[in-house]
């Protein structure tokens, strides 16, 4: 689905934190350099003494330093150090999305300095209430769209209404999903099951159908089962929910490791497994998409894991400048401007 201006790939300007992650500047440089060309040109933000070593020797063609001054940790308080710190890299990197010289901005940094400079430097969206952190799940037929996962830790009906209708544009555009499912975690099935949040989400959600295709409530244990294509919560579920499929997921491969290494015949069959086992790892790691988006902001928001590699790195820019090209941000503004005029049609 990369968009394509006269049989070339649109260009795309994304805005990366040199200095955000565990393993800043050195990885995330490099993830740049990997992937920067005539159709992704990326504004590296940070110290330029801090960021000027690990550019030695590099085609800088596609590569530009903005240099800010100071770096937010992850000790510090993500609302107040935005407010205070205008001239630390997530700030300056958000400046960039919202004085229009990039359409997206990336970062490994503190998650919280993120949602905050997505809200206060970006701004929301037209029409938008409350932006959502969506993160991409490994569906055992294909990718689930999970929002929100940590934005919001209070909702009301009304927006997961919204979470919806984003869910579904994220994968229209940057997915492929022609006519996303969109369903709402529960507890049970039934349309009276659930707390209050979800008993009032419900029938919002099914009243939608002229704009979503909702299929009602889905089961935790159903999550990564197709169920839905989009699935819809508050942030506080949805942040315990990720986290513990992220842990459950790791700690049944290590059980498999450790258990491949207990006497001869186990390490032979761990050795005829191991590539299989890559495999999973590979379809669980969430390197695939480089990280979470900040969803219903004025730009492309992506939030990458702390510890993120090159690689993660990579992938965020090459899977944000596709979810540009294929126009994410101006569907959502569509969306969401048709939902705050209340005007019904629904477009692709």
């Amino acid at each position: 689905m990369t968009g394509m201006v006269d049989g070339k790939t649109t260009p795309v300007t994304l805005t990366l934190d040199g200095e955000g992650g565990d393993h800043a500047p050195g990885e995330v440089v490099r993830g740049a350099v990997s992937v920067a060309s005539a159709g992704l040109n990326v504004l590296l933000v940070g110290r330029p003494d801090v960021l000027e070593p690990h550019l030695v020797g590099v085609d800088r063609t596609h590569i530009e330093i903005v240099p800010s001054e100071s770096v937010i940790s992850s000790h510090d308080e993500p609302a107040k150090a935005v407010r205070s710190k205008s001239d630390s890299s997530i700030v300056v990197g958000a400046g960039t999305v919202a004085d229009g010289r990039s359409q997206g901005f990336i970062s490994a940094g503190n998650t919280g300095a993120m949602l905050a400079a997505g809200l206060l430097v970006i701004k929301r969206a037209r029409g938008v209430r409350r932006p959502a952190i969506l993160t991409v799940l490994p569906g055992m037929d294909g990718p689930v769209v999970f929002l929100d996962a940590g934005a919001n830790a209070d909702c009301r009906p009304e927006h997961l209404l919204e979470f919806g209708l984003l869910g579904a544009v994220f994968a229209r555009r940057a997915l492929g999903i022609e006519h996303p499912r969109v369903g709402l975690l529960n507890i049970g099935e039934e349309p009276t099951k659930g707390n209050e949040l979800a008993l009032g989400a419900f029938p919002l959600l099914a009243d939608s159908a002229h704009r979503l295709d909702f299929v009602g409530n889905v089961e935790g244990r159903d999550l990564l089962f197709n169920a839905a294509d989009v699935v819809v919560t508050d942030g506080f579920t949805g942040n315990v929910a990720l986290k513990l499929l992220e842990g459950t997921a790791r700690a049944i491969l290590l059980r498999v490791k450790d258990a491949s290494q207990t006497g001869a015949l186990s390490r032979i069959g761990g050795a005829l497994l191991r590539p299989a086992l890559r495999g999973v790892r590979s379809a669980l790691d969430p390197e695939e998409y480089g990280g979470t988006y900040l969803l219903g902001v004025r730009g492309l928001v992506v939030i990458c894991h702390g510890n993120s590699s090159r690689v993660a790195i990579a992938n965020a820019l090459r899977f944000g400048a596709d979810a540009v090209r294929n126009g994410v941000l101006e569907a959502v503004d569509q969306e969401m401007g048709r939902m705050a005029t209340g005007v019904d049609t629904v477009g692709g």
